[in-house]
Order: C-alpha cells, then sequence, then structure tokens
C-alpha cells in the first residue's frame, strides 16, 4: 500500500510537471509542437495510463465498492481517460469545403502537415450560406449553412450553424468557416467510440458529486456536523472615508450638463452595435482620461469638450496625450468624424447603414437626408459658438428622432436602452476597490486578535459589515442584470465579465458564510477588493458589445458561473491558510483553533473542488458541441486540470496522511493557490491560446 501510494504521487507530479511544460512549449513553438513532443506523445499516454492503474489498485486494495459514492467517483475518472484514448486512436476529426450546388462526399484531415482525403458514406450539397446580423447592424450574429444530405438515393434537407450542429451516422459536422465566393467550410468529427464512453463518464461523475454532498455518513456531512456548534463570532470593523475632490480653478470649456446628457441620449453605431452616445462618450474619456469623470466633469462633458471645444482640450491634457499614439488617434478619429456614424439610411432591401458626416453618401440617397447628414455637425458648431444651448439641446432631440424614423425601428428597444444608460451611470472608480481593501485589511487584523482570544465581538459592527457586504453584492448584482440587458447576452465572456462575475460571487459566498466561518467577512471584502482592483487595472470598463457567435451558447455562462465560484472558493481557502499560519507564529500551542481552520476549509474545499470539476466538463460538452472536440489541450484547459489535480489531493487525507497536519494542510493550500493565479492571469498574459483575455 505504502509503495503504492508513492508510486501515485510520482505518477502526478510528472503529469503536472509534464503538462505545464506543455504550455511553455506552446507557448515558443506553437499548439502542433506541444501536441506531437508532450500531448499527443506515447509516453504521455503512458503515464496517464499507469495513474489509471494505480487509481484501480488502490480502490481494490482499499476495498473502495464498501463506499459507492467514493468509488463512482474515482470510476467516472476511469471512464473520461478511456473515452480520451479511444478518441485519439480510433477519432477523425477534419474539414470539408462545400461549394454552392456541388455535392461532396469526402472531408480531409491534416496529421504532421500531410493532408489525406477520407469518404464520407453520403453526400452534403450547400444550397446556400449566409450571415445573419444584429438588427441595425453588420455584427455577425450566426453563420449559417442550408444543405441537403444525399444517402442511398433518399434527399433530405439540414442547417448548420454556431452551436448548431449536424448528426447523421455518427458524423458530425459544424459550422467553421466561410469564404467570400459562399463557400462554407465544415468541420467533420467521427467519434462514436471516444464521445459515448468521455459522455457517461461525464454523467457519473455529476452523479456522484451530488452524492458526495448528500450522502448522510459521507466525509462532508461529518464536516458539517463537527464545525456547525464550533462557529465563532467574527468582529468586523467599517470605517468609510469620504473624499472631496479637489476642483480646478479653470476648467476647459464644455458643453453645459443638461446639453451634454442631451448628446449622450443620441444613438451612435459603435464598435459594431448600436448605443446611446453616452457609451461612446464614457468609453473615450476612459480611454483618454484614465476614468469615466475628469475634474468632476461627466463623460458626455469630456466627450462634447474634445468635439467642440479641441485646442483648449489639447492644451488642458497635453501632458496626457503627449506620444501616446493610441490617444492622439482616438483625437484624430473623433475629428475626422469617423466615431460619429449617427446618421442611418435603409437601402431598398432595408439593409440599414450608419454614416458619418464625412463619409460617402449612397447616389440615390435623397436631397433631405443628404443635407441633414452633411449640416447637422456644422448646425451643432454654430449654435455651440453663439451660446445658444436651447436650440442646440433642440437640434439634439431631433437627432434622435430623425435617428429612430430612418433607421427603421432597428435601434435598441427602450428597454435596453435604458438600463445601458443606467449602467453607465452607476459604474464607479477605484475608489470602491480600494475601500474593500481598506476595511478588509482592518477587518482581518481584528478578528484575529479577538477571535484567537476567544473574545465575541460587538454585534453592532457585525451587522455593519455584513449591511456593506449586501449593498455591495446588490449593487455588484445590479450591474450584473444591466449588462446583460443592455447587451442582449448573459454577461461572461471576457475579462471584466468574468471579474465583474467573481466579485459578485464572492459577495454570495460571504453572505452564506459569515455565520459559520469567522473569517468570511474580511475575506470577502479583501477578495472583492482585490477583483475590482484588477478589473480596474484591466482597462475599467470596455464598451459593451456584441458577441462572437460561438460564444452565445448557454453551456459558456455556465461554463463560466461554475469556474467563478470555484475560484472563490478557493481564494477564501488560501486566506484562511494565512489566517491559520499567523494564528501559529502568535499563538503556537492553539492547536484546536488551527483544527477548526482546517475543518473550515475542507467544508469549502469539497464544493469548490466538484464545482471546478463540473466546470471543466461543461467546457469540455460546450467546446465539443461548437468545435467538434472536447479537448485540445489549450493552455487554459491544461492549467485547469492542473488546479484540479492539486486541490484534489488534500481531500485524500487517508491516502497521503501529511493533509492530516493542520499546518501542512493549511501550507499546501496558500501555495496552491498559485496554480489558480496561473490558470487565470499566467494563461492570459504570458502563455496566450484561444482563452487568452489579453
Amino acid at each position: 500500500m505504502k509503495h503504492a501510494r508513492f508510486f501515485l504521487s510520482v505518477l502526478i507530479i510528472a503529469l503536472i510537471a509534464a503538462m505545464a511544460s506543455g504550455t511553455v512549449l506552446e507557448r515558443f513553438h506553437g499548439p502542433e509542437y506541444a501536441i506531437e513532443h508532450v500531448y499527443g506523445s506515447w509516453w504521455f499516454v503512458v503515464l496517464w495510463a499507469l495513474t489509471a492503474l494505480c487509481i484501480v489498485m488502490m480502490l481494490l486494495r482499499r476495498k473502495s465498492w464498501k463506499r459507492p459514492t467514493a468509488c463512482a467517483l474515482h470510476f467516472s475518472v476511469l471512464l473520461v481517460l478511456l473515452g480520451a484514448l479511444l478518441t485519439m486512436l480510433t477519432g477523425e476529426h477534419g474539414e470539408m469545403t462545400l461549394q454552392p450546388g456541388v455535392a461532396n462526399n469526402q472531408f480531409t484531415i491534416d496529421k504532421h502537415g500531410e493532408n489525406r482525403e477520407v469518404p464520407l458514406p453520403f453526400a452534403l450539397t450547400l444550397d446556400h450560406f449566409e450571415i445573419q446580423t444584429y438588427p441595425g447592424t453588420h455584427a455577425p450574429m450566426d453563420f449559417v449553412s442550408y444543405l441537403q444530405i444525399t444517402d442511398n438515393g433518399a434527399v433530405t434537407d439540414a442547417k448548420i450553424s454556431m452551436n448548431h450542429i449536424l448528426k447523421h451516422r455518427h458524423y458530425r459536422f459544424y459550422q467553421d468557416d466561410y469564404d467570400e465566393q459562399g463557400n462554407s467550410v465544415l468541420a467533420v468529427a467521427h467519434d462514436p467510440w471516444g464521445v459515448g464512453f468521455t459522455y457517461a463518464g461525464y454523467m457519473l461523475l455529476f452523479i456522484s458529486l451530488l452524492g458526495l454532498f448528500l450522502a448522510p455518513n459521507g466525509q462532508f456531512r461529518r464536516l458539517l456536523q463537527k464545525t456547525s456548534s464550533k462557529a465563532v463570532l467574527l468582529l468586523a470593523f467599517i470605517t468609510i472615508g469620504c473624499a472631496i475632490p479637489m476642483q480646478a480653478a479653470n476648467k476647459p470649456n464644455t458643453l453645459p450638463k443638461e446639453s451634454a446628457d442631451k448628446m449622450g441620449q443620441m444613438y451612435v453605431m459603435y464598435k459594431g452595435r448600436v448605443c446611446p452616445m453616452q457609451t461612446l462618450a464614457k468609453d473615450f474619456t476612459t480611454k483618454m482620461c484614465g476614468k469615466a469623470r475628469y475634474q468632476g466633469l461627466t463623460p458626455e462633458q469630456v466627450f462634447s469638450g474634445w468635439l467642440f471645444y479641441p485646442e483648449e482640450w489639447k492644451i488642458e491634457m497635453a501632458d496626457v496625450i503627449k506620444d501616446d499614439e493610441e490617444k492622439l488617434q482616438l483625437v484624430n478619429m473623433l475629428h475626422s468624424g469617423q466615431f460619429l456614424k449617427m446618421f442611418p439610411h435603409s437601402d431598398s432591401l432595408q439593409n440599414i447603414t450608419w454614416y458619418a458626416q464625412n463619409d460617402s453618401l449612397p447616389a440615390n440617397i435623397a436631397d433631405n437626408e443628404s443635407l441633414f447628414i452633411r449640416k447637422q455637425t456644422l448646425l451643432c458648431q454654430e449654435y455651440v459658438a453663439k451660446g445658444d444651448f436651447d436650440a442646440l439641446n433642440e437640434l439634439f432631440d431631433k437627432t434622435k428622432i430623425y435617428q429612430e424614423k430612418y433607421a427603421l425601428g432597428h435601434v435598441q428597444p427602450e428597454p435596453q436602452y435604458r438600463a445601458e444608460r443606467l449602467y453607465n451611470k452607476l459604474t464607479v472608480g477605484r475608489w470602491l476597490a480600494i475601500a474593500n481593501i481598506t476595511l478588509g485589511l482592518i477587518c482581518f487584523a481584528l478578528a484575529l486578535y479577538c477571535v484567537g482570544r476567544g473574545h465575541k465581538l460587538f454585534k453592532p459592527v457585525r451587522i455593519a459589515a455584513t449591511l456593506w457586504m449586501t449593498l455591495l453584492c446588490t449593487y455588484l448584482a445590479l450591474l450584473f442584470i444591466l449588462r446583460w440587458i443592455a447587451g442582449g447576452h448573459i454577461p461572461m465572456a471576457g475579462r471584466f465579465d468574468s471579474m465583474n462575475l467573481l466579485a459578485l460571487s464572492i459577495c454570495i459566498i460571504t453572505l452564506i458564510m459569515t455565520r459559520r466561518y469567522e473569517m468570511a467577512l474580511p475575506a470577502g471584502l479583501l477578495m472583492t477588493g482585490f477583483v475590482l482592483l484588477v478589473q480596474m487595472i484591466f482597462g475599467a470598463n470596455p464598451p459593451i458589445t456584441h458577441l462572437m457567435p460561438v460564444l452565445l451558447s448557454p453551456l459558456l455562462s455556465l461554463h463560466v458561473s461554475v469556474i467563478m465560484m470555484a475560484y472563490a472558493l478557493l481564494f477564501f481557502i488560501m486566506l484562511n491558510g494565512i489566517s491559520a499560519v499567523l494564528v501559529r507564529l502568535s499563538q503556537p500551542n492553539n492547536i484546536v483553533y488551527l483544527k477548526r481552520l482546517q475543518n473550515i476549509s475542507l467544508i469549502m474545499l469539497y464544493p469548490a473542488v466538484a464545482l471546478l470539476m463540473a466546470g471543466i466538463v461543461i467546457g469540455a460538452v460546450w467546446a465539443n458541441i461548437s468545435w467538434g472536440n472536447y479537448w485540445s489541450w489549450d493552455p487554459k484547459e491544461v492549467w485547469a486540470l492542473i488546479t484540479l489535480l492539486i486541490y484534489a489531493a488534500p481531500l485524500h487525507g487517508s491516502v497521503w496522511k501529511s493533509f492530516r497536519k493542520p499546518m501542512f494542510f493549511h501550507i499546501y493550500c496558500i501555495l496552491a493557490f498559485l496554480s489558480v493565479v496561473i490558470t487565470y492571469f499566467g494563461v492570459s498574459f504570458l502563455l496566450g491560446g484561444m482563452h487568452s483575455y489579453a
């Protein structure tokens, strides 16, 4: 038993090292090189096979059939590994190009730079291919191929689009690409055995995870019973400081707030979508000033200042834009009119195109439309020069009416429009992140001091801290909902959205854990502060944009939500470990408290590992539906798997007895969090890959 345990440890360490090195090789030599020399190599397959064999031996020696849930959980992992092996040995993945009206009964497999034609037992004929766009824009919403299947003389119609695959005779076809000639490129997957075993493993995995938490005599339920009666009240100390910004004595000229707000209510085509000009103004101001406000001026006022009083603003921000090519380009795009595509025109097919004042207009455009487009901005500048802001406000109102009329209703619905404007007004700067970090540090220090001495802390202070977290949770949830309504999709794609969701997840977990977990409030304040700060460092708020068609799958939303909840729990475990180390340094003999902290970490570790496993599986299913390949050895996938292996180890205290020691457990969990940091940040900014947010 001892030798098997040692052998399994060596194998897992070797797998982690091999996968980590594979991500580095991919960074410098490309994915094909990494797959050929690491992930697809014979020795890597042997490592996994030996690991699976070792797991089977451990299950037999420990008579795991007496614990059905644990046995089913490990057996599901073996099924997934078997499915991966069958996919590698028997699966076929390639692509085929369909020309309109031309039957095709073969696809091409590219292996190591050599192409091989594989026949199909039926033929596909493309009728036509179309790009479906978001209403009123040219931004693609979906790519659709309409085709016929000819099989043994029978002809049936079929349709393939993003996230909607075609299945026929164990072959799966995915919309992959297209060209300017109207040809459609399909990805083809033929993997009846591998996918079947893998999906069976996924189903068994979810069932066994439910059993893990519901089993009355399971380890998780015993931990809950052990710690529920020993929960200690937490001190939270909240100090809210109000910083009154110093107003500059001489501000550059801009529109009055009312006029600037009227300007922000007009529509504009920006980043491939029709949105309020307020969104463009906010994004422009954030990029120019590093925040959405400047010296107490609203984004619309800053934007209008650059538009109507450019020379004053160039002097005002000379130090900011000096030698900054990006900001100089933004200013040039604004003054050349490239930003202000605010005049819709419909062609004979009622396709809407949005034009700027200086754009080339269609030859058949009506004279009144052409005149308004050419003269509107000049008329605005004339009213500004005269100081006639009442007339300017009236012109802004008329322009919005013009936009709604000539866009033929292809503007934002009123609820979506209002949601986006409210969202733009509600977002804040770095002060919220800094306030959370400061309050978290104060609470963290006081909690360690008081809880370690067994004191019950002031109830009003605890209530105040909980109220702060509740308000923060409500605020983040409101931002999430408003972005959802405004963008027309669940906001979970991209680093800003994922960080916002992570902060919201932490708030929810904090409020759930407050009564049971001593460090919940300070840990929650600290982590939300750091997450919000990172979000701001990423570049404040990016504009709300349409998603790529492949990202519209509901599985993506579920995948990101589950993964973010797992990361939030792992962060709490890391902070719990830090508090245990500090307690050990200040109170070396307080073993009972260290053990209780370990039990609390274990209570969080079970759902964290389960959520991480579930998130990886959901992501794999989404990838299989979208691309025909549930695992591509992308660096983000690899490091998520590495993180899973690292955090699964402490749950096997009966196998590795060192994890029963509180201090070893806590120090391990502190160091283990480095894998989470690499998974989220390291991959995005250093290793790259298709999951990179950089």
